[in-house]
């Protein structure tokens, strides 16, 4: 019997990850619910036998990797997080699986498969160290945090120097090899930056790259509909001077950062 370790300080989360669990994993018991970073490390300093740990980025006081840096966690990890682009690359570098909410069955299911067969190869070589790489997550987190995304832009109209503010903008796009931001007042400025310069400047969750030729914000989307051909349509405020379709290959991760 696997023990684990739910770390979520979202009651209704705990309890489908738990339901999850048991429907599909009879042999895992959900022994402890934790919804802190406080609460957690004082429930792992204990040493108490756990196997696995599935853990949510956000907690109620604060981010989860503060665990990490607070005391050793040696139990195997999963990662649970609404999408987050450097989130998910930080997982990455240190080895740790995660699941993106909503949590499917099929990778969840996953997820433990790759735990257990970890835990195996650890087991016959009697490894007593952490199952991932804590300093790799860590220094990616860490980078993360220091990312710095513009909060202006400088436009010029004739002699005029104007800033935006980048809450100010609605979107970006191009129109006949010229690029312009429009913003959330109706105003149109040419920008010089292209947009695939423009986008590593923005924040990613603020905004997100449609298509090639455009970059909506979160706040300028009203509603969003299918489209032919699996493409959606967003309806943008103010009214936008190109088509607001996110192209299909965007589709999926369109619709994980949205939610």
């Amino acid at each position: 019997m696997m023990k684990a370790l739910i770390v979520e300080d979202e009651r209704m989360a705990q309890i489908q990850l738990a339901h999850l669990l048991a429907t599909r994993f009879p042999d895992i018991e959900v022994v402890q619910f934790t919804d802190s970073v406080r609460g957690t490390v004082a429930y792992l300093a204990a040493d108490p036998p756990i196997d696995v740990i599935f853990m949510d980025v956000e907690l109620s006081d604060g981010e989860c990797f503060e665990i990490f840096r607070q005391i050793p966690v040696r139990a195997q990890v999963i990662m649970t997080t609404a999408y987050d682009t450097y989130a998910v690359k930080a997982f990455e570098a240190g080895s740790i699986d995660y699941l993106l909410k909503p949590i499917g069955a099929e990778a969840l299911e996953r997820a433990v498969g790759r735990c257990r067969e970890r835990a195996a190869q650890r087991a016959a070589a009697g490894s007593t160290a952490p199952a991932f790489d804590v300093e790799a997550l860590l220094s990616a987190m860490e980078g993360r945090q220091r990312k710095q995304y513009k909060e202006r832009f400088v436009v010029y109209v004739g002699e005029r120097i104007i800033p935006v503010r980048t809450e100010e903008i609605a979107y970006f796009f191009s129109e006949e090899k010229s690029n312009y931001l429009y913003t959330c007042e109706g105003a149109r400025y040419l920008v010089e930056a292209a947009l695939d310069a423009l986008e590593g400047e923005l924040d990613p969750e603020r905004f997100f790259r449609i298509s090639r030729g455009a970059i909506v914000a979160r706040s300028a989307m009203r509603s969003v509909s299918r489209h032919f051909s699996g493409r959606l349509r967003l309806d943008l405020q103010p009214t936008p001077p190109f088509e607001p379709t996110v192209s299909r290959a965007r589709v999926d991760d369109f619709l994980k950062w949205l939610e």
